[in-house]
């Protein structure tokens, strides 16, 4: 990869602060600004600490002394520039190429992938921001899940699943024109979850300016569009998306819905309980045999 804005913001920041660091953040910031920036962004902390003679946690140390949230932060700065400059399908390739074909490899790689992100999204999402979330949802009359793309299935995830704990819930997912009629239905007193990574779609400002106007609140699940909307929503959700393509587009934000959900559960058992109960019932009914 050629020297793009990431990697110089990367070495730009090591020559700021290197009088600062210790000598296993040296090791490891030398290692970062030496290596090539594409190798970076398939690597797990062990394999930069392995690569740096220290360790995965001077490696996360080091990035955070850096200014980076942590090793996913790096590499959603290396992706970006990546993503610009080299096809789809060159990605792929790429990737394919990194990952090899052996299976233990890709096995560790997939885990190793997935738990940078979840470990990620825990320690950048406050608690705060989740405890507003939740108050929310518990006091919305009806609650609209919206996702489009990768992010459908995390939106359809939140809307099913909060039926089957007593909750009111729908799921939306449409653009363009047909989107308006969809909107339509959000009213006073009711939340609406929107699922958005990166791309500021049109669409999304429809959406919170709509919920704004008729009165229902706006948790945001996102991972880019913090800084965006944050004064315009009234919670927001941090769920870092790949930086590689290695694990699900959805994958942090499905683990962000499970906590949200869990905890609604938790705010009001029995409703919950009694909704199993009753989900429970019909699916006996559906699956008893038919009388002829």
């Amino acid at each position: 990869m050629e020297i793009t804005e990431g990697v110089a913001r990367l070495r730009a920041v090591v020559r700021e602060r290197w009088d600062g660091l210790s000598t296993s953040e040296r090791a490891v910031a030398q290692y970062l600004v030496s290596a090539p920036a594409e190798s970076l962004l398939f690597a797990s902390a062990q394999e930069l600490g392995t690569a740096s003679g220290t360790s995965n946690a001077s490696v996360v140390r080091t990035l955070q002394r850096l200014g980076y949230a942590g090793l996913p932060a790096l590499k959603r700065e290396l992706a970006n520039d990546f993503t610009s400059a080299v096809a789809p399908e060159e990605r792929l390739k790429r990737r394919i190429a990194h990952v090899g074909q052996d299976l233990d490899g890709i096995w560790g790689e997939v885990f190793d992938e997935a738990a940078e992100r979840i470990e990620h999204a825990r320690r950048l999402t406050p608690g705060d921001a989740l405890r507003e979330a939740v108050g929310i949802l518990a006091q919305a009359g009806e609650i609209h899940c919206y996702g489009v793309a990768a992010s459908e299935l995390a939106a359809r995830h939140l809307a099913l699943a909060l039926g089957r704990i007593g909750r009111r819930a729908r799921f939306l997912g449409d653009t363009g024109f047909a989107l308006a009629d969809r909107l339509l239905g959000v009213g006073r007193g009711d939340a609406v979850v929107i699922f958005q990574p990166g791309r500021d779609l049109p669409e999304l400002t429809v959406v919170v300016d709509r919920a704004r106007a008729v009165g229902a609140r706006v948790v945001l699940v996102t991972d880019e569009l913090a800084e965006a909307y944050g004064s315009r929503v009234d919670a927001v959700l941090t769920a870092p998306h790949t930086p590689t393509g290695i694990t699900a587009e959805a994958l942090a934000a499905l683990v962000v819905v499970d906590a949200l959900l869990l905890a609604l559960t938790a705010l009001d058992e029995g409703r919950a309980v009694e909704t199993s109960h009753q989900l429970t019932f019909l699916r006996e009914q559906l699956l008893r045999p038919k009388k002829r």
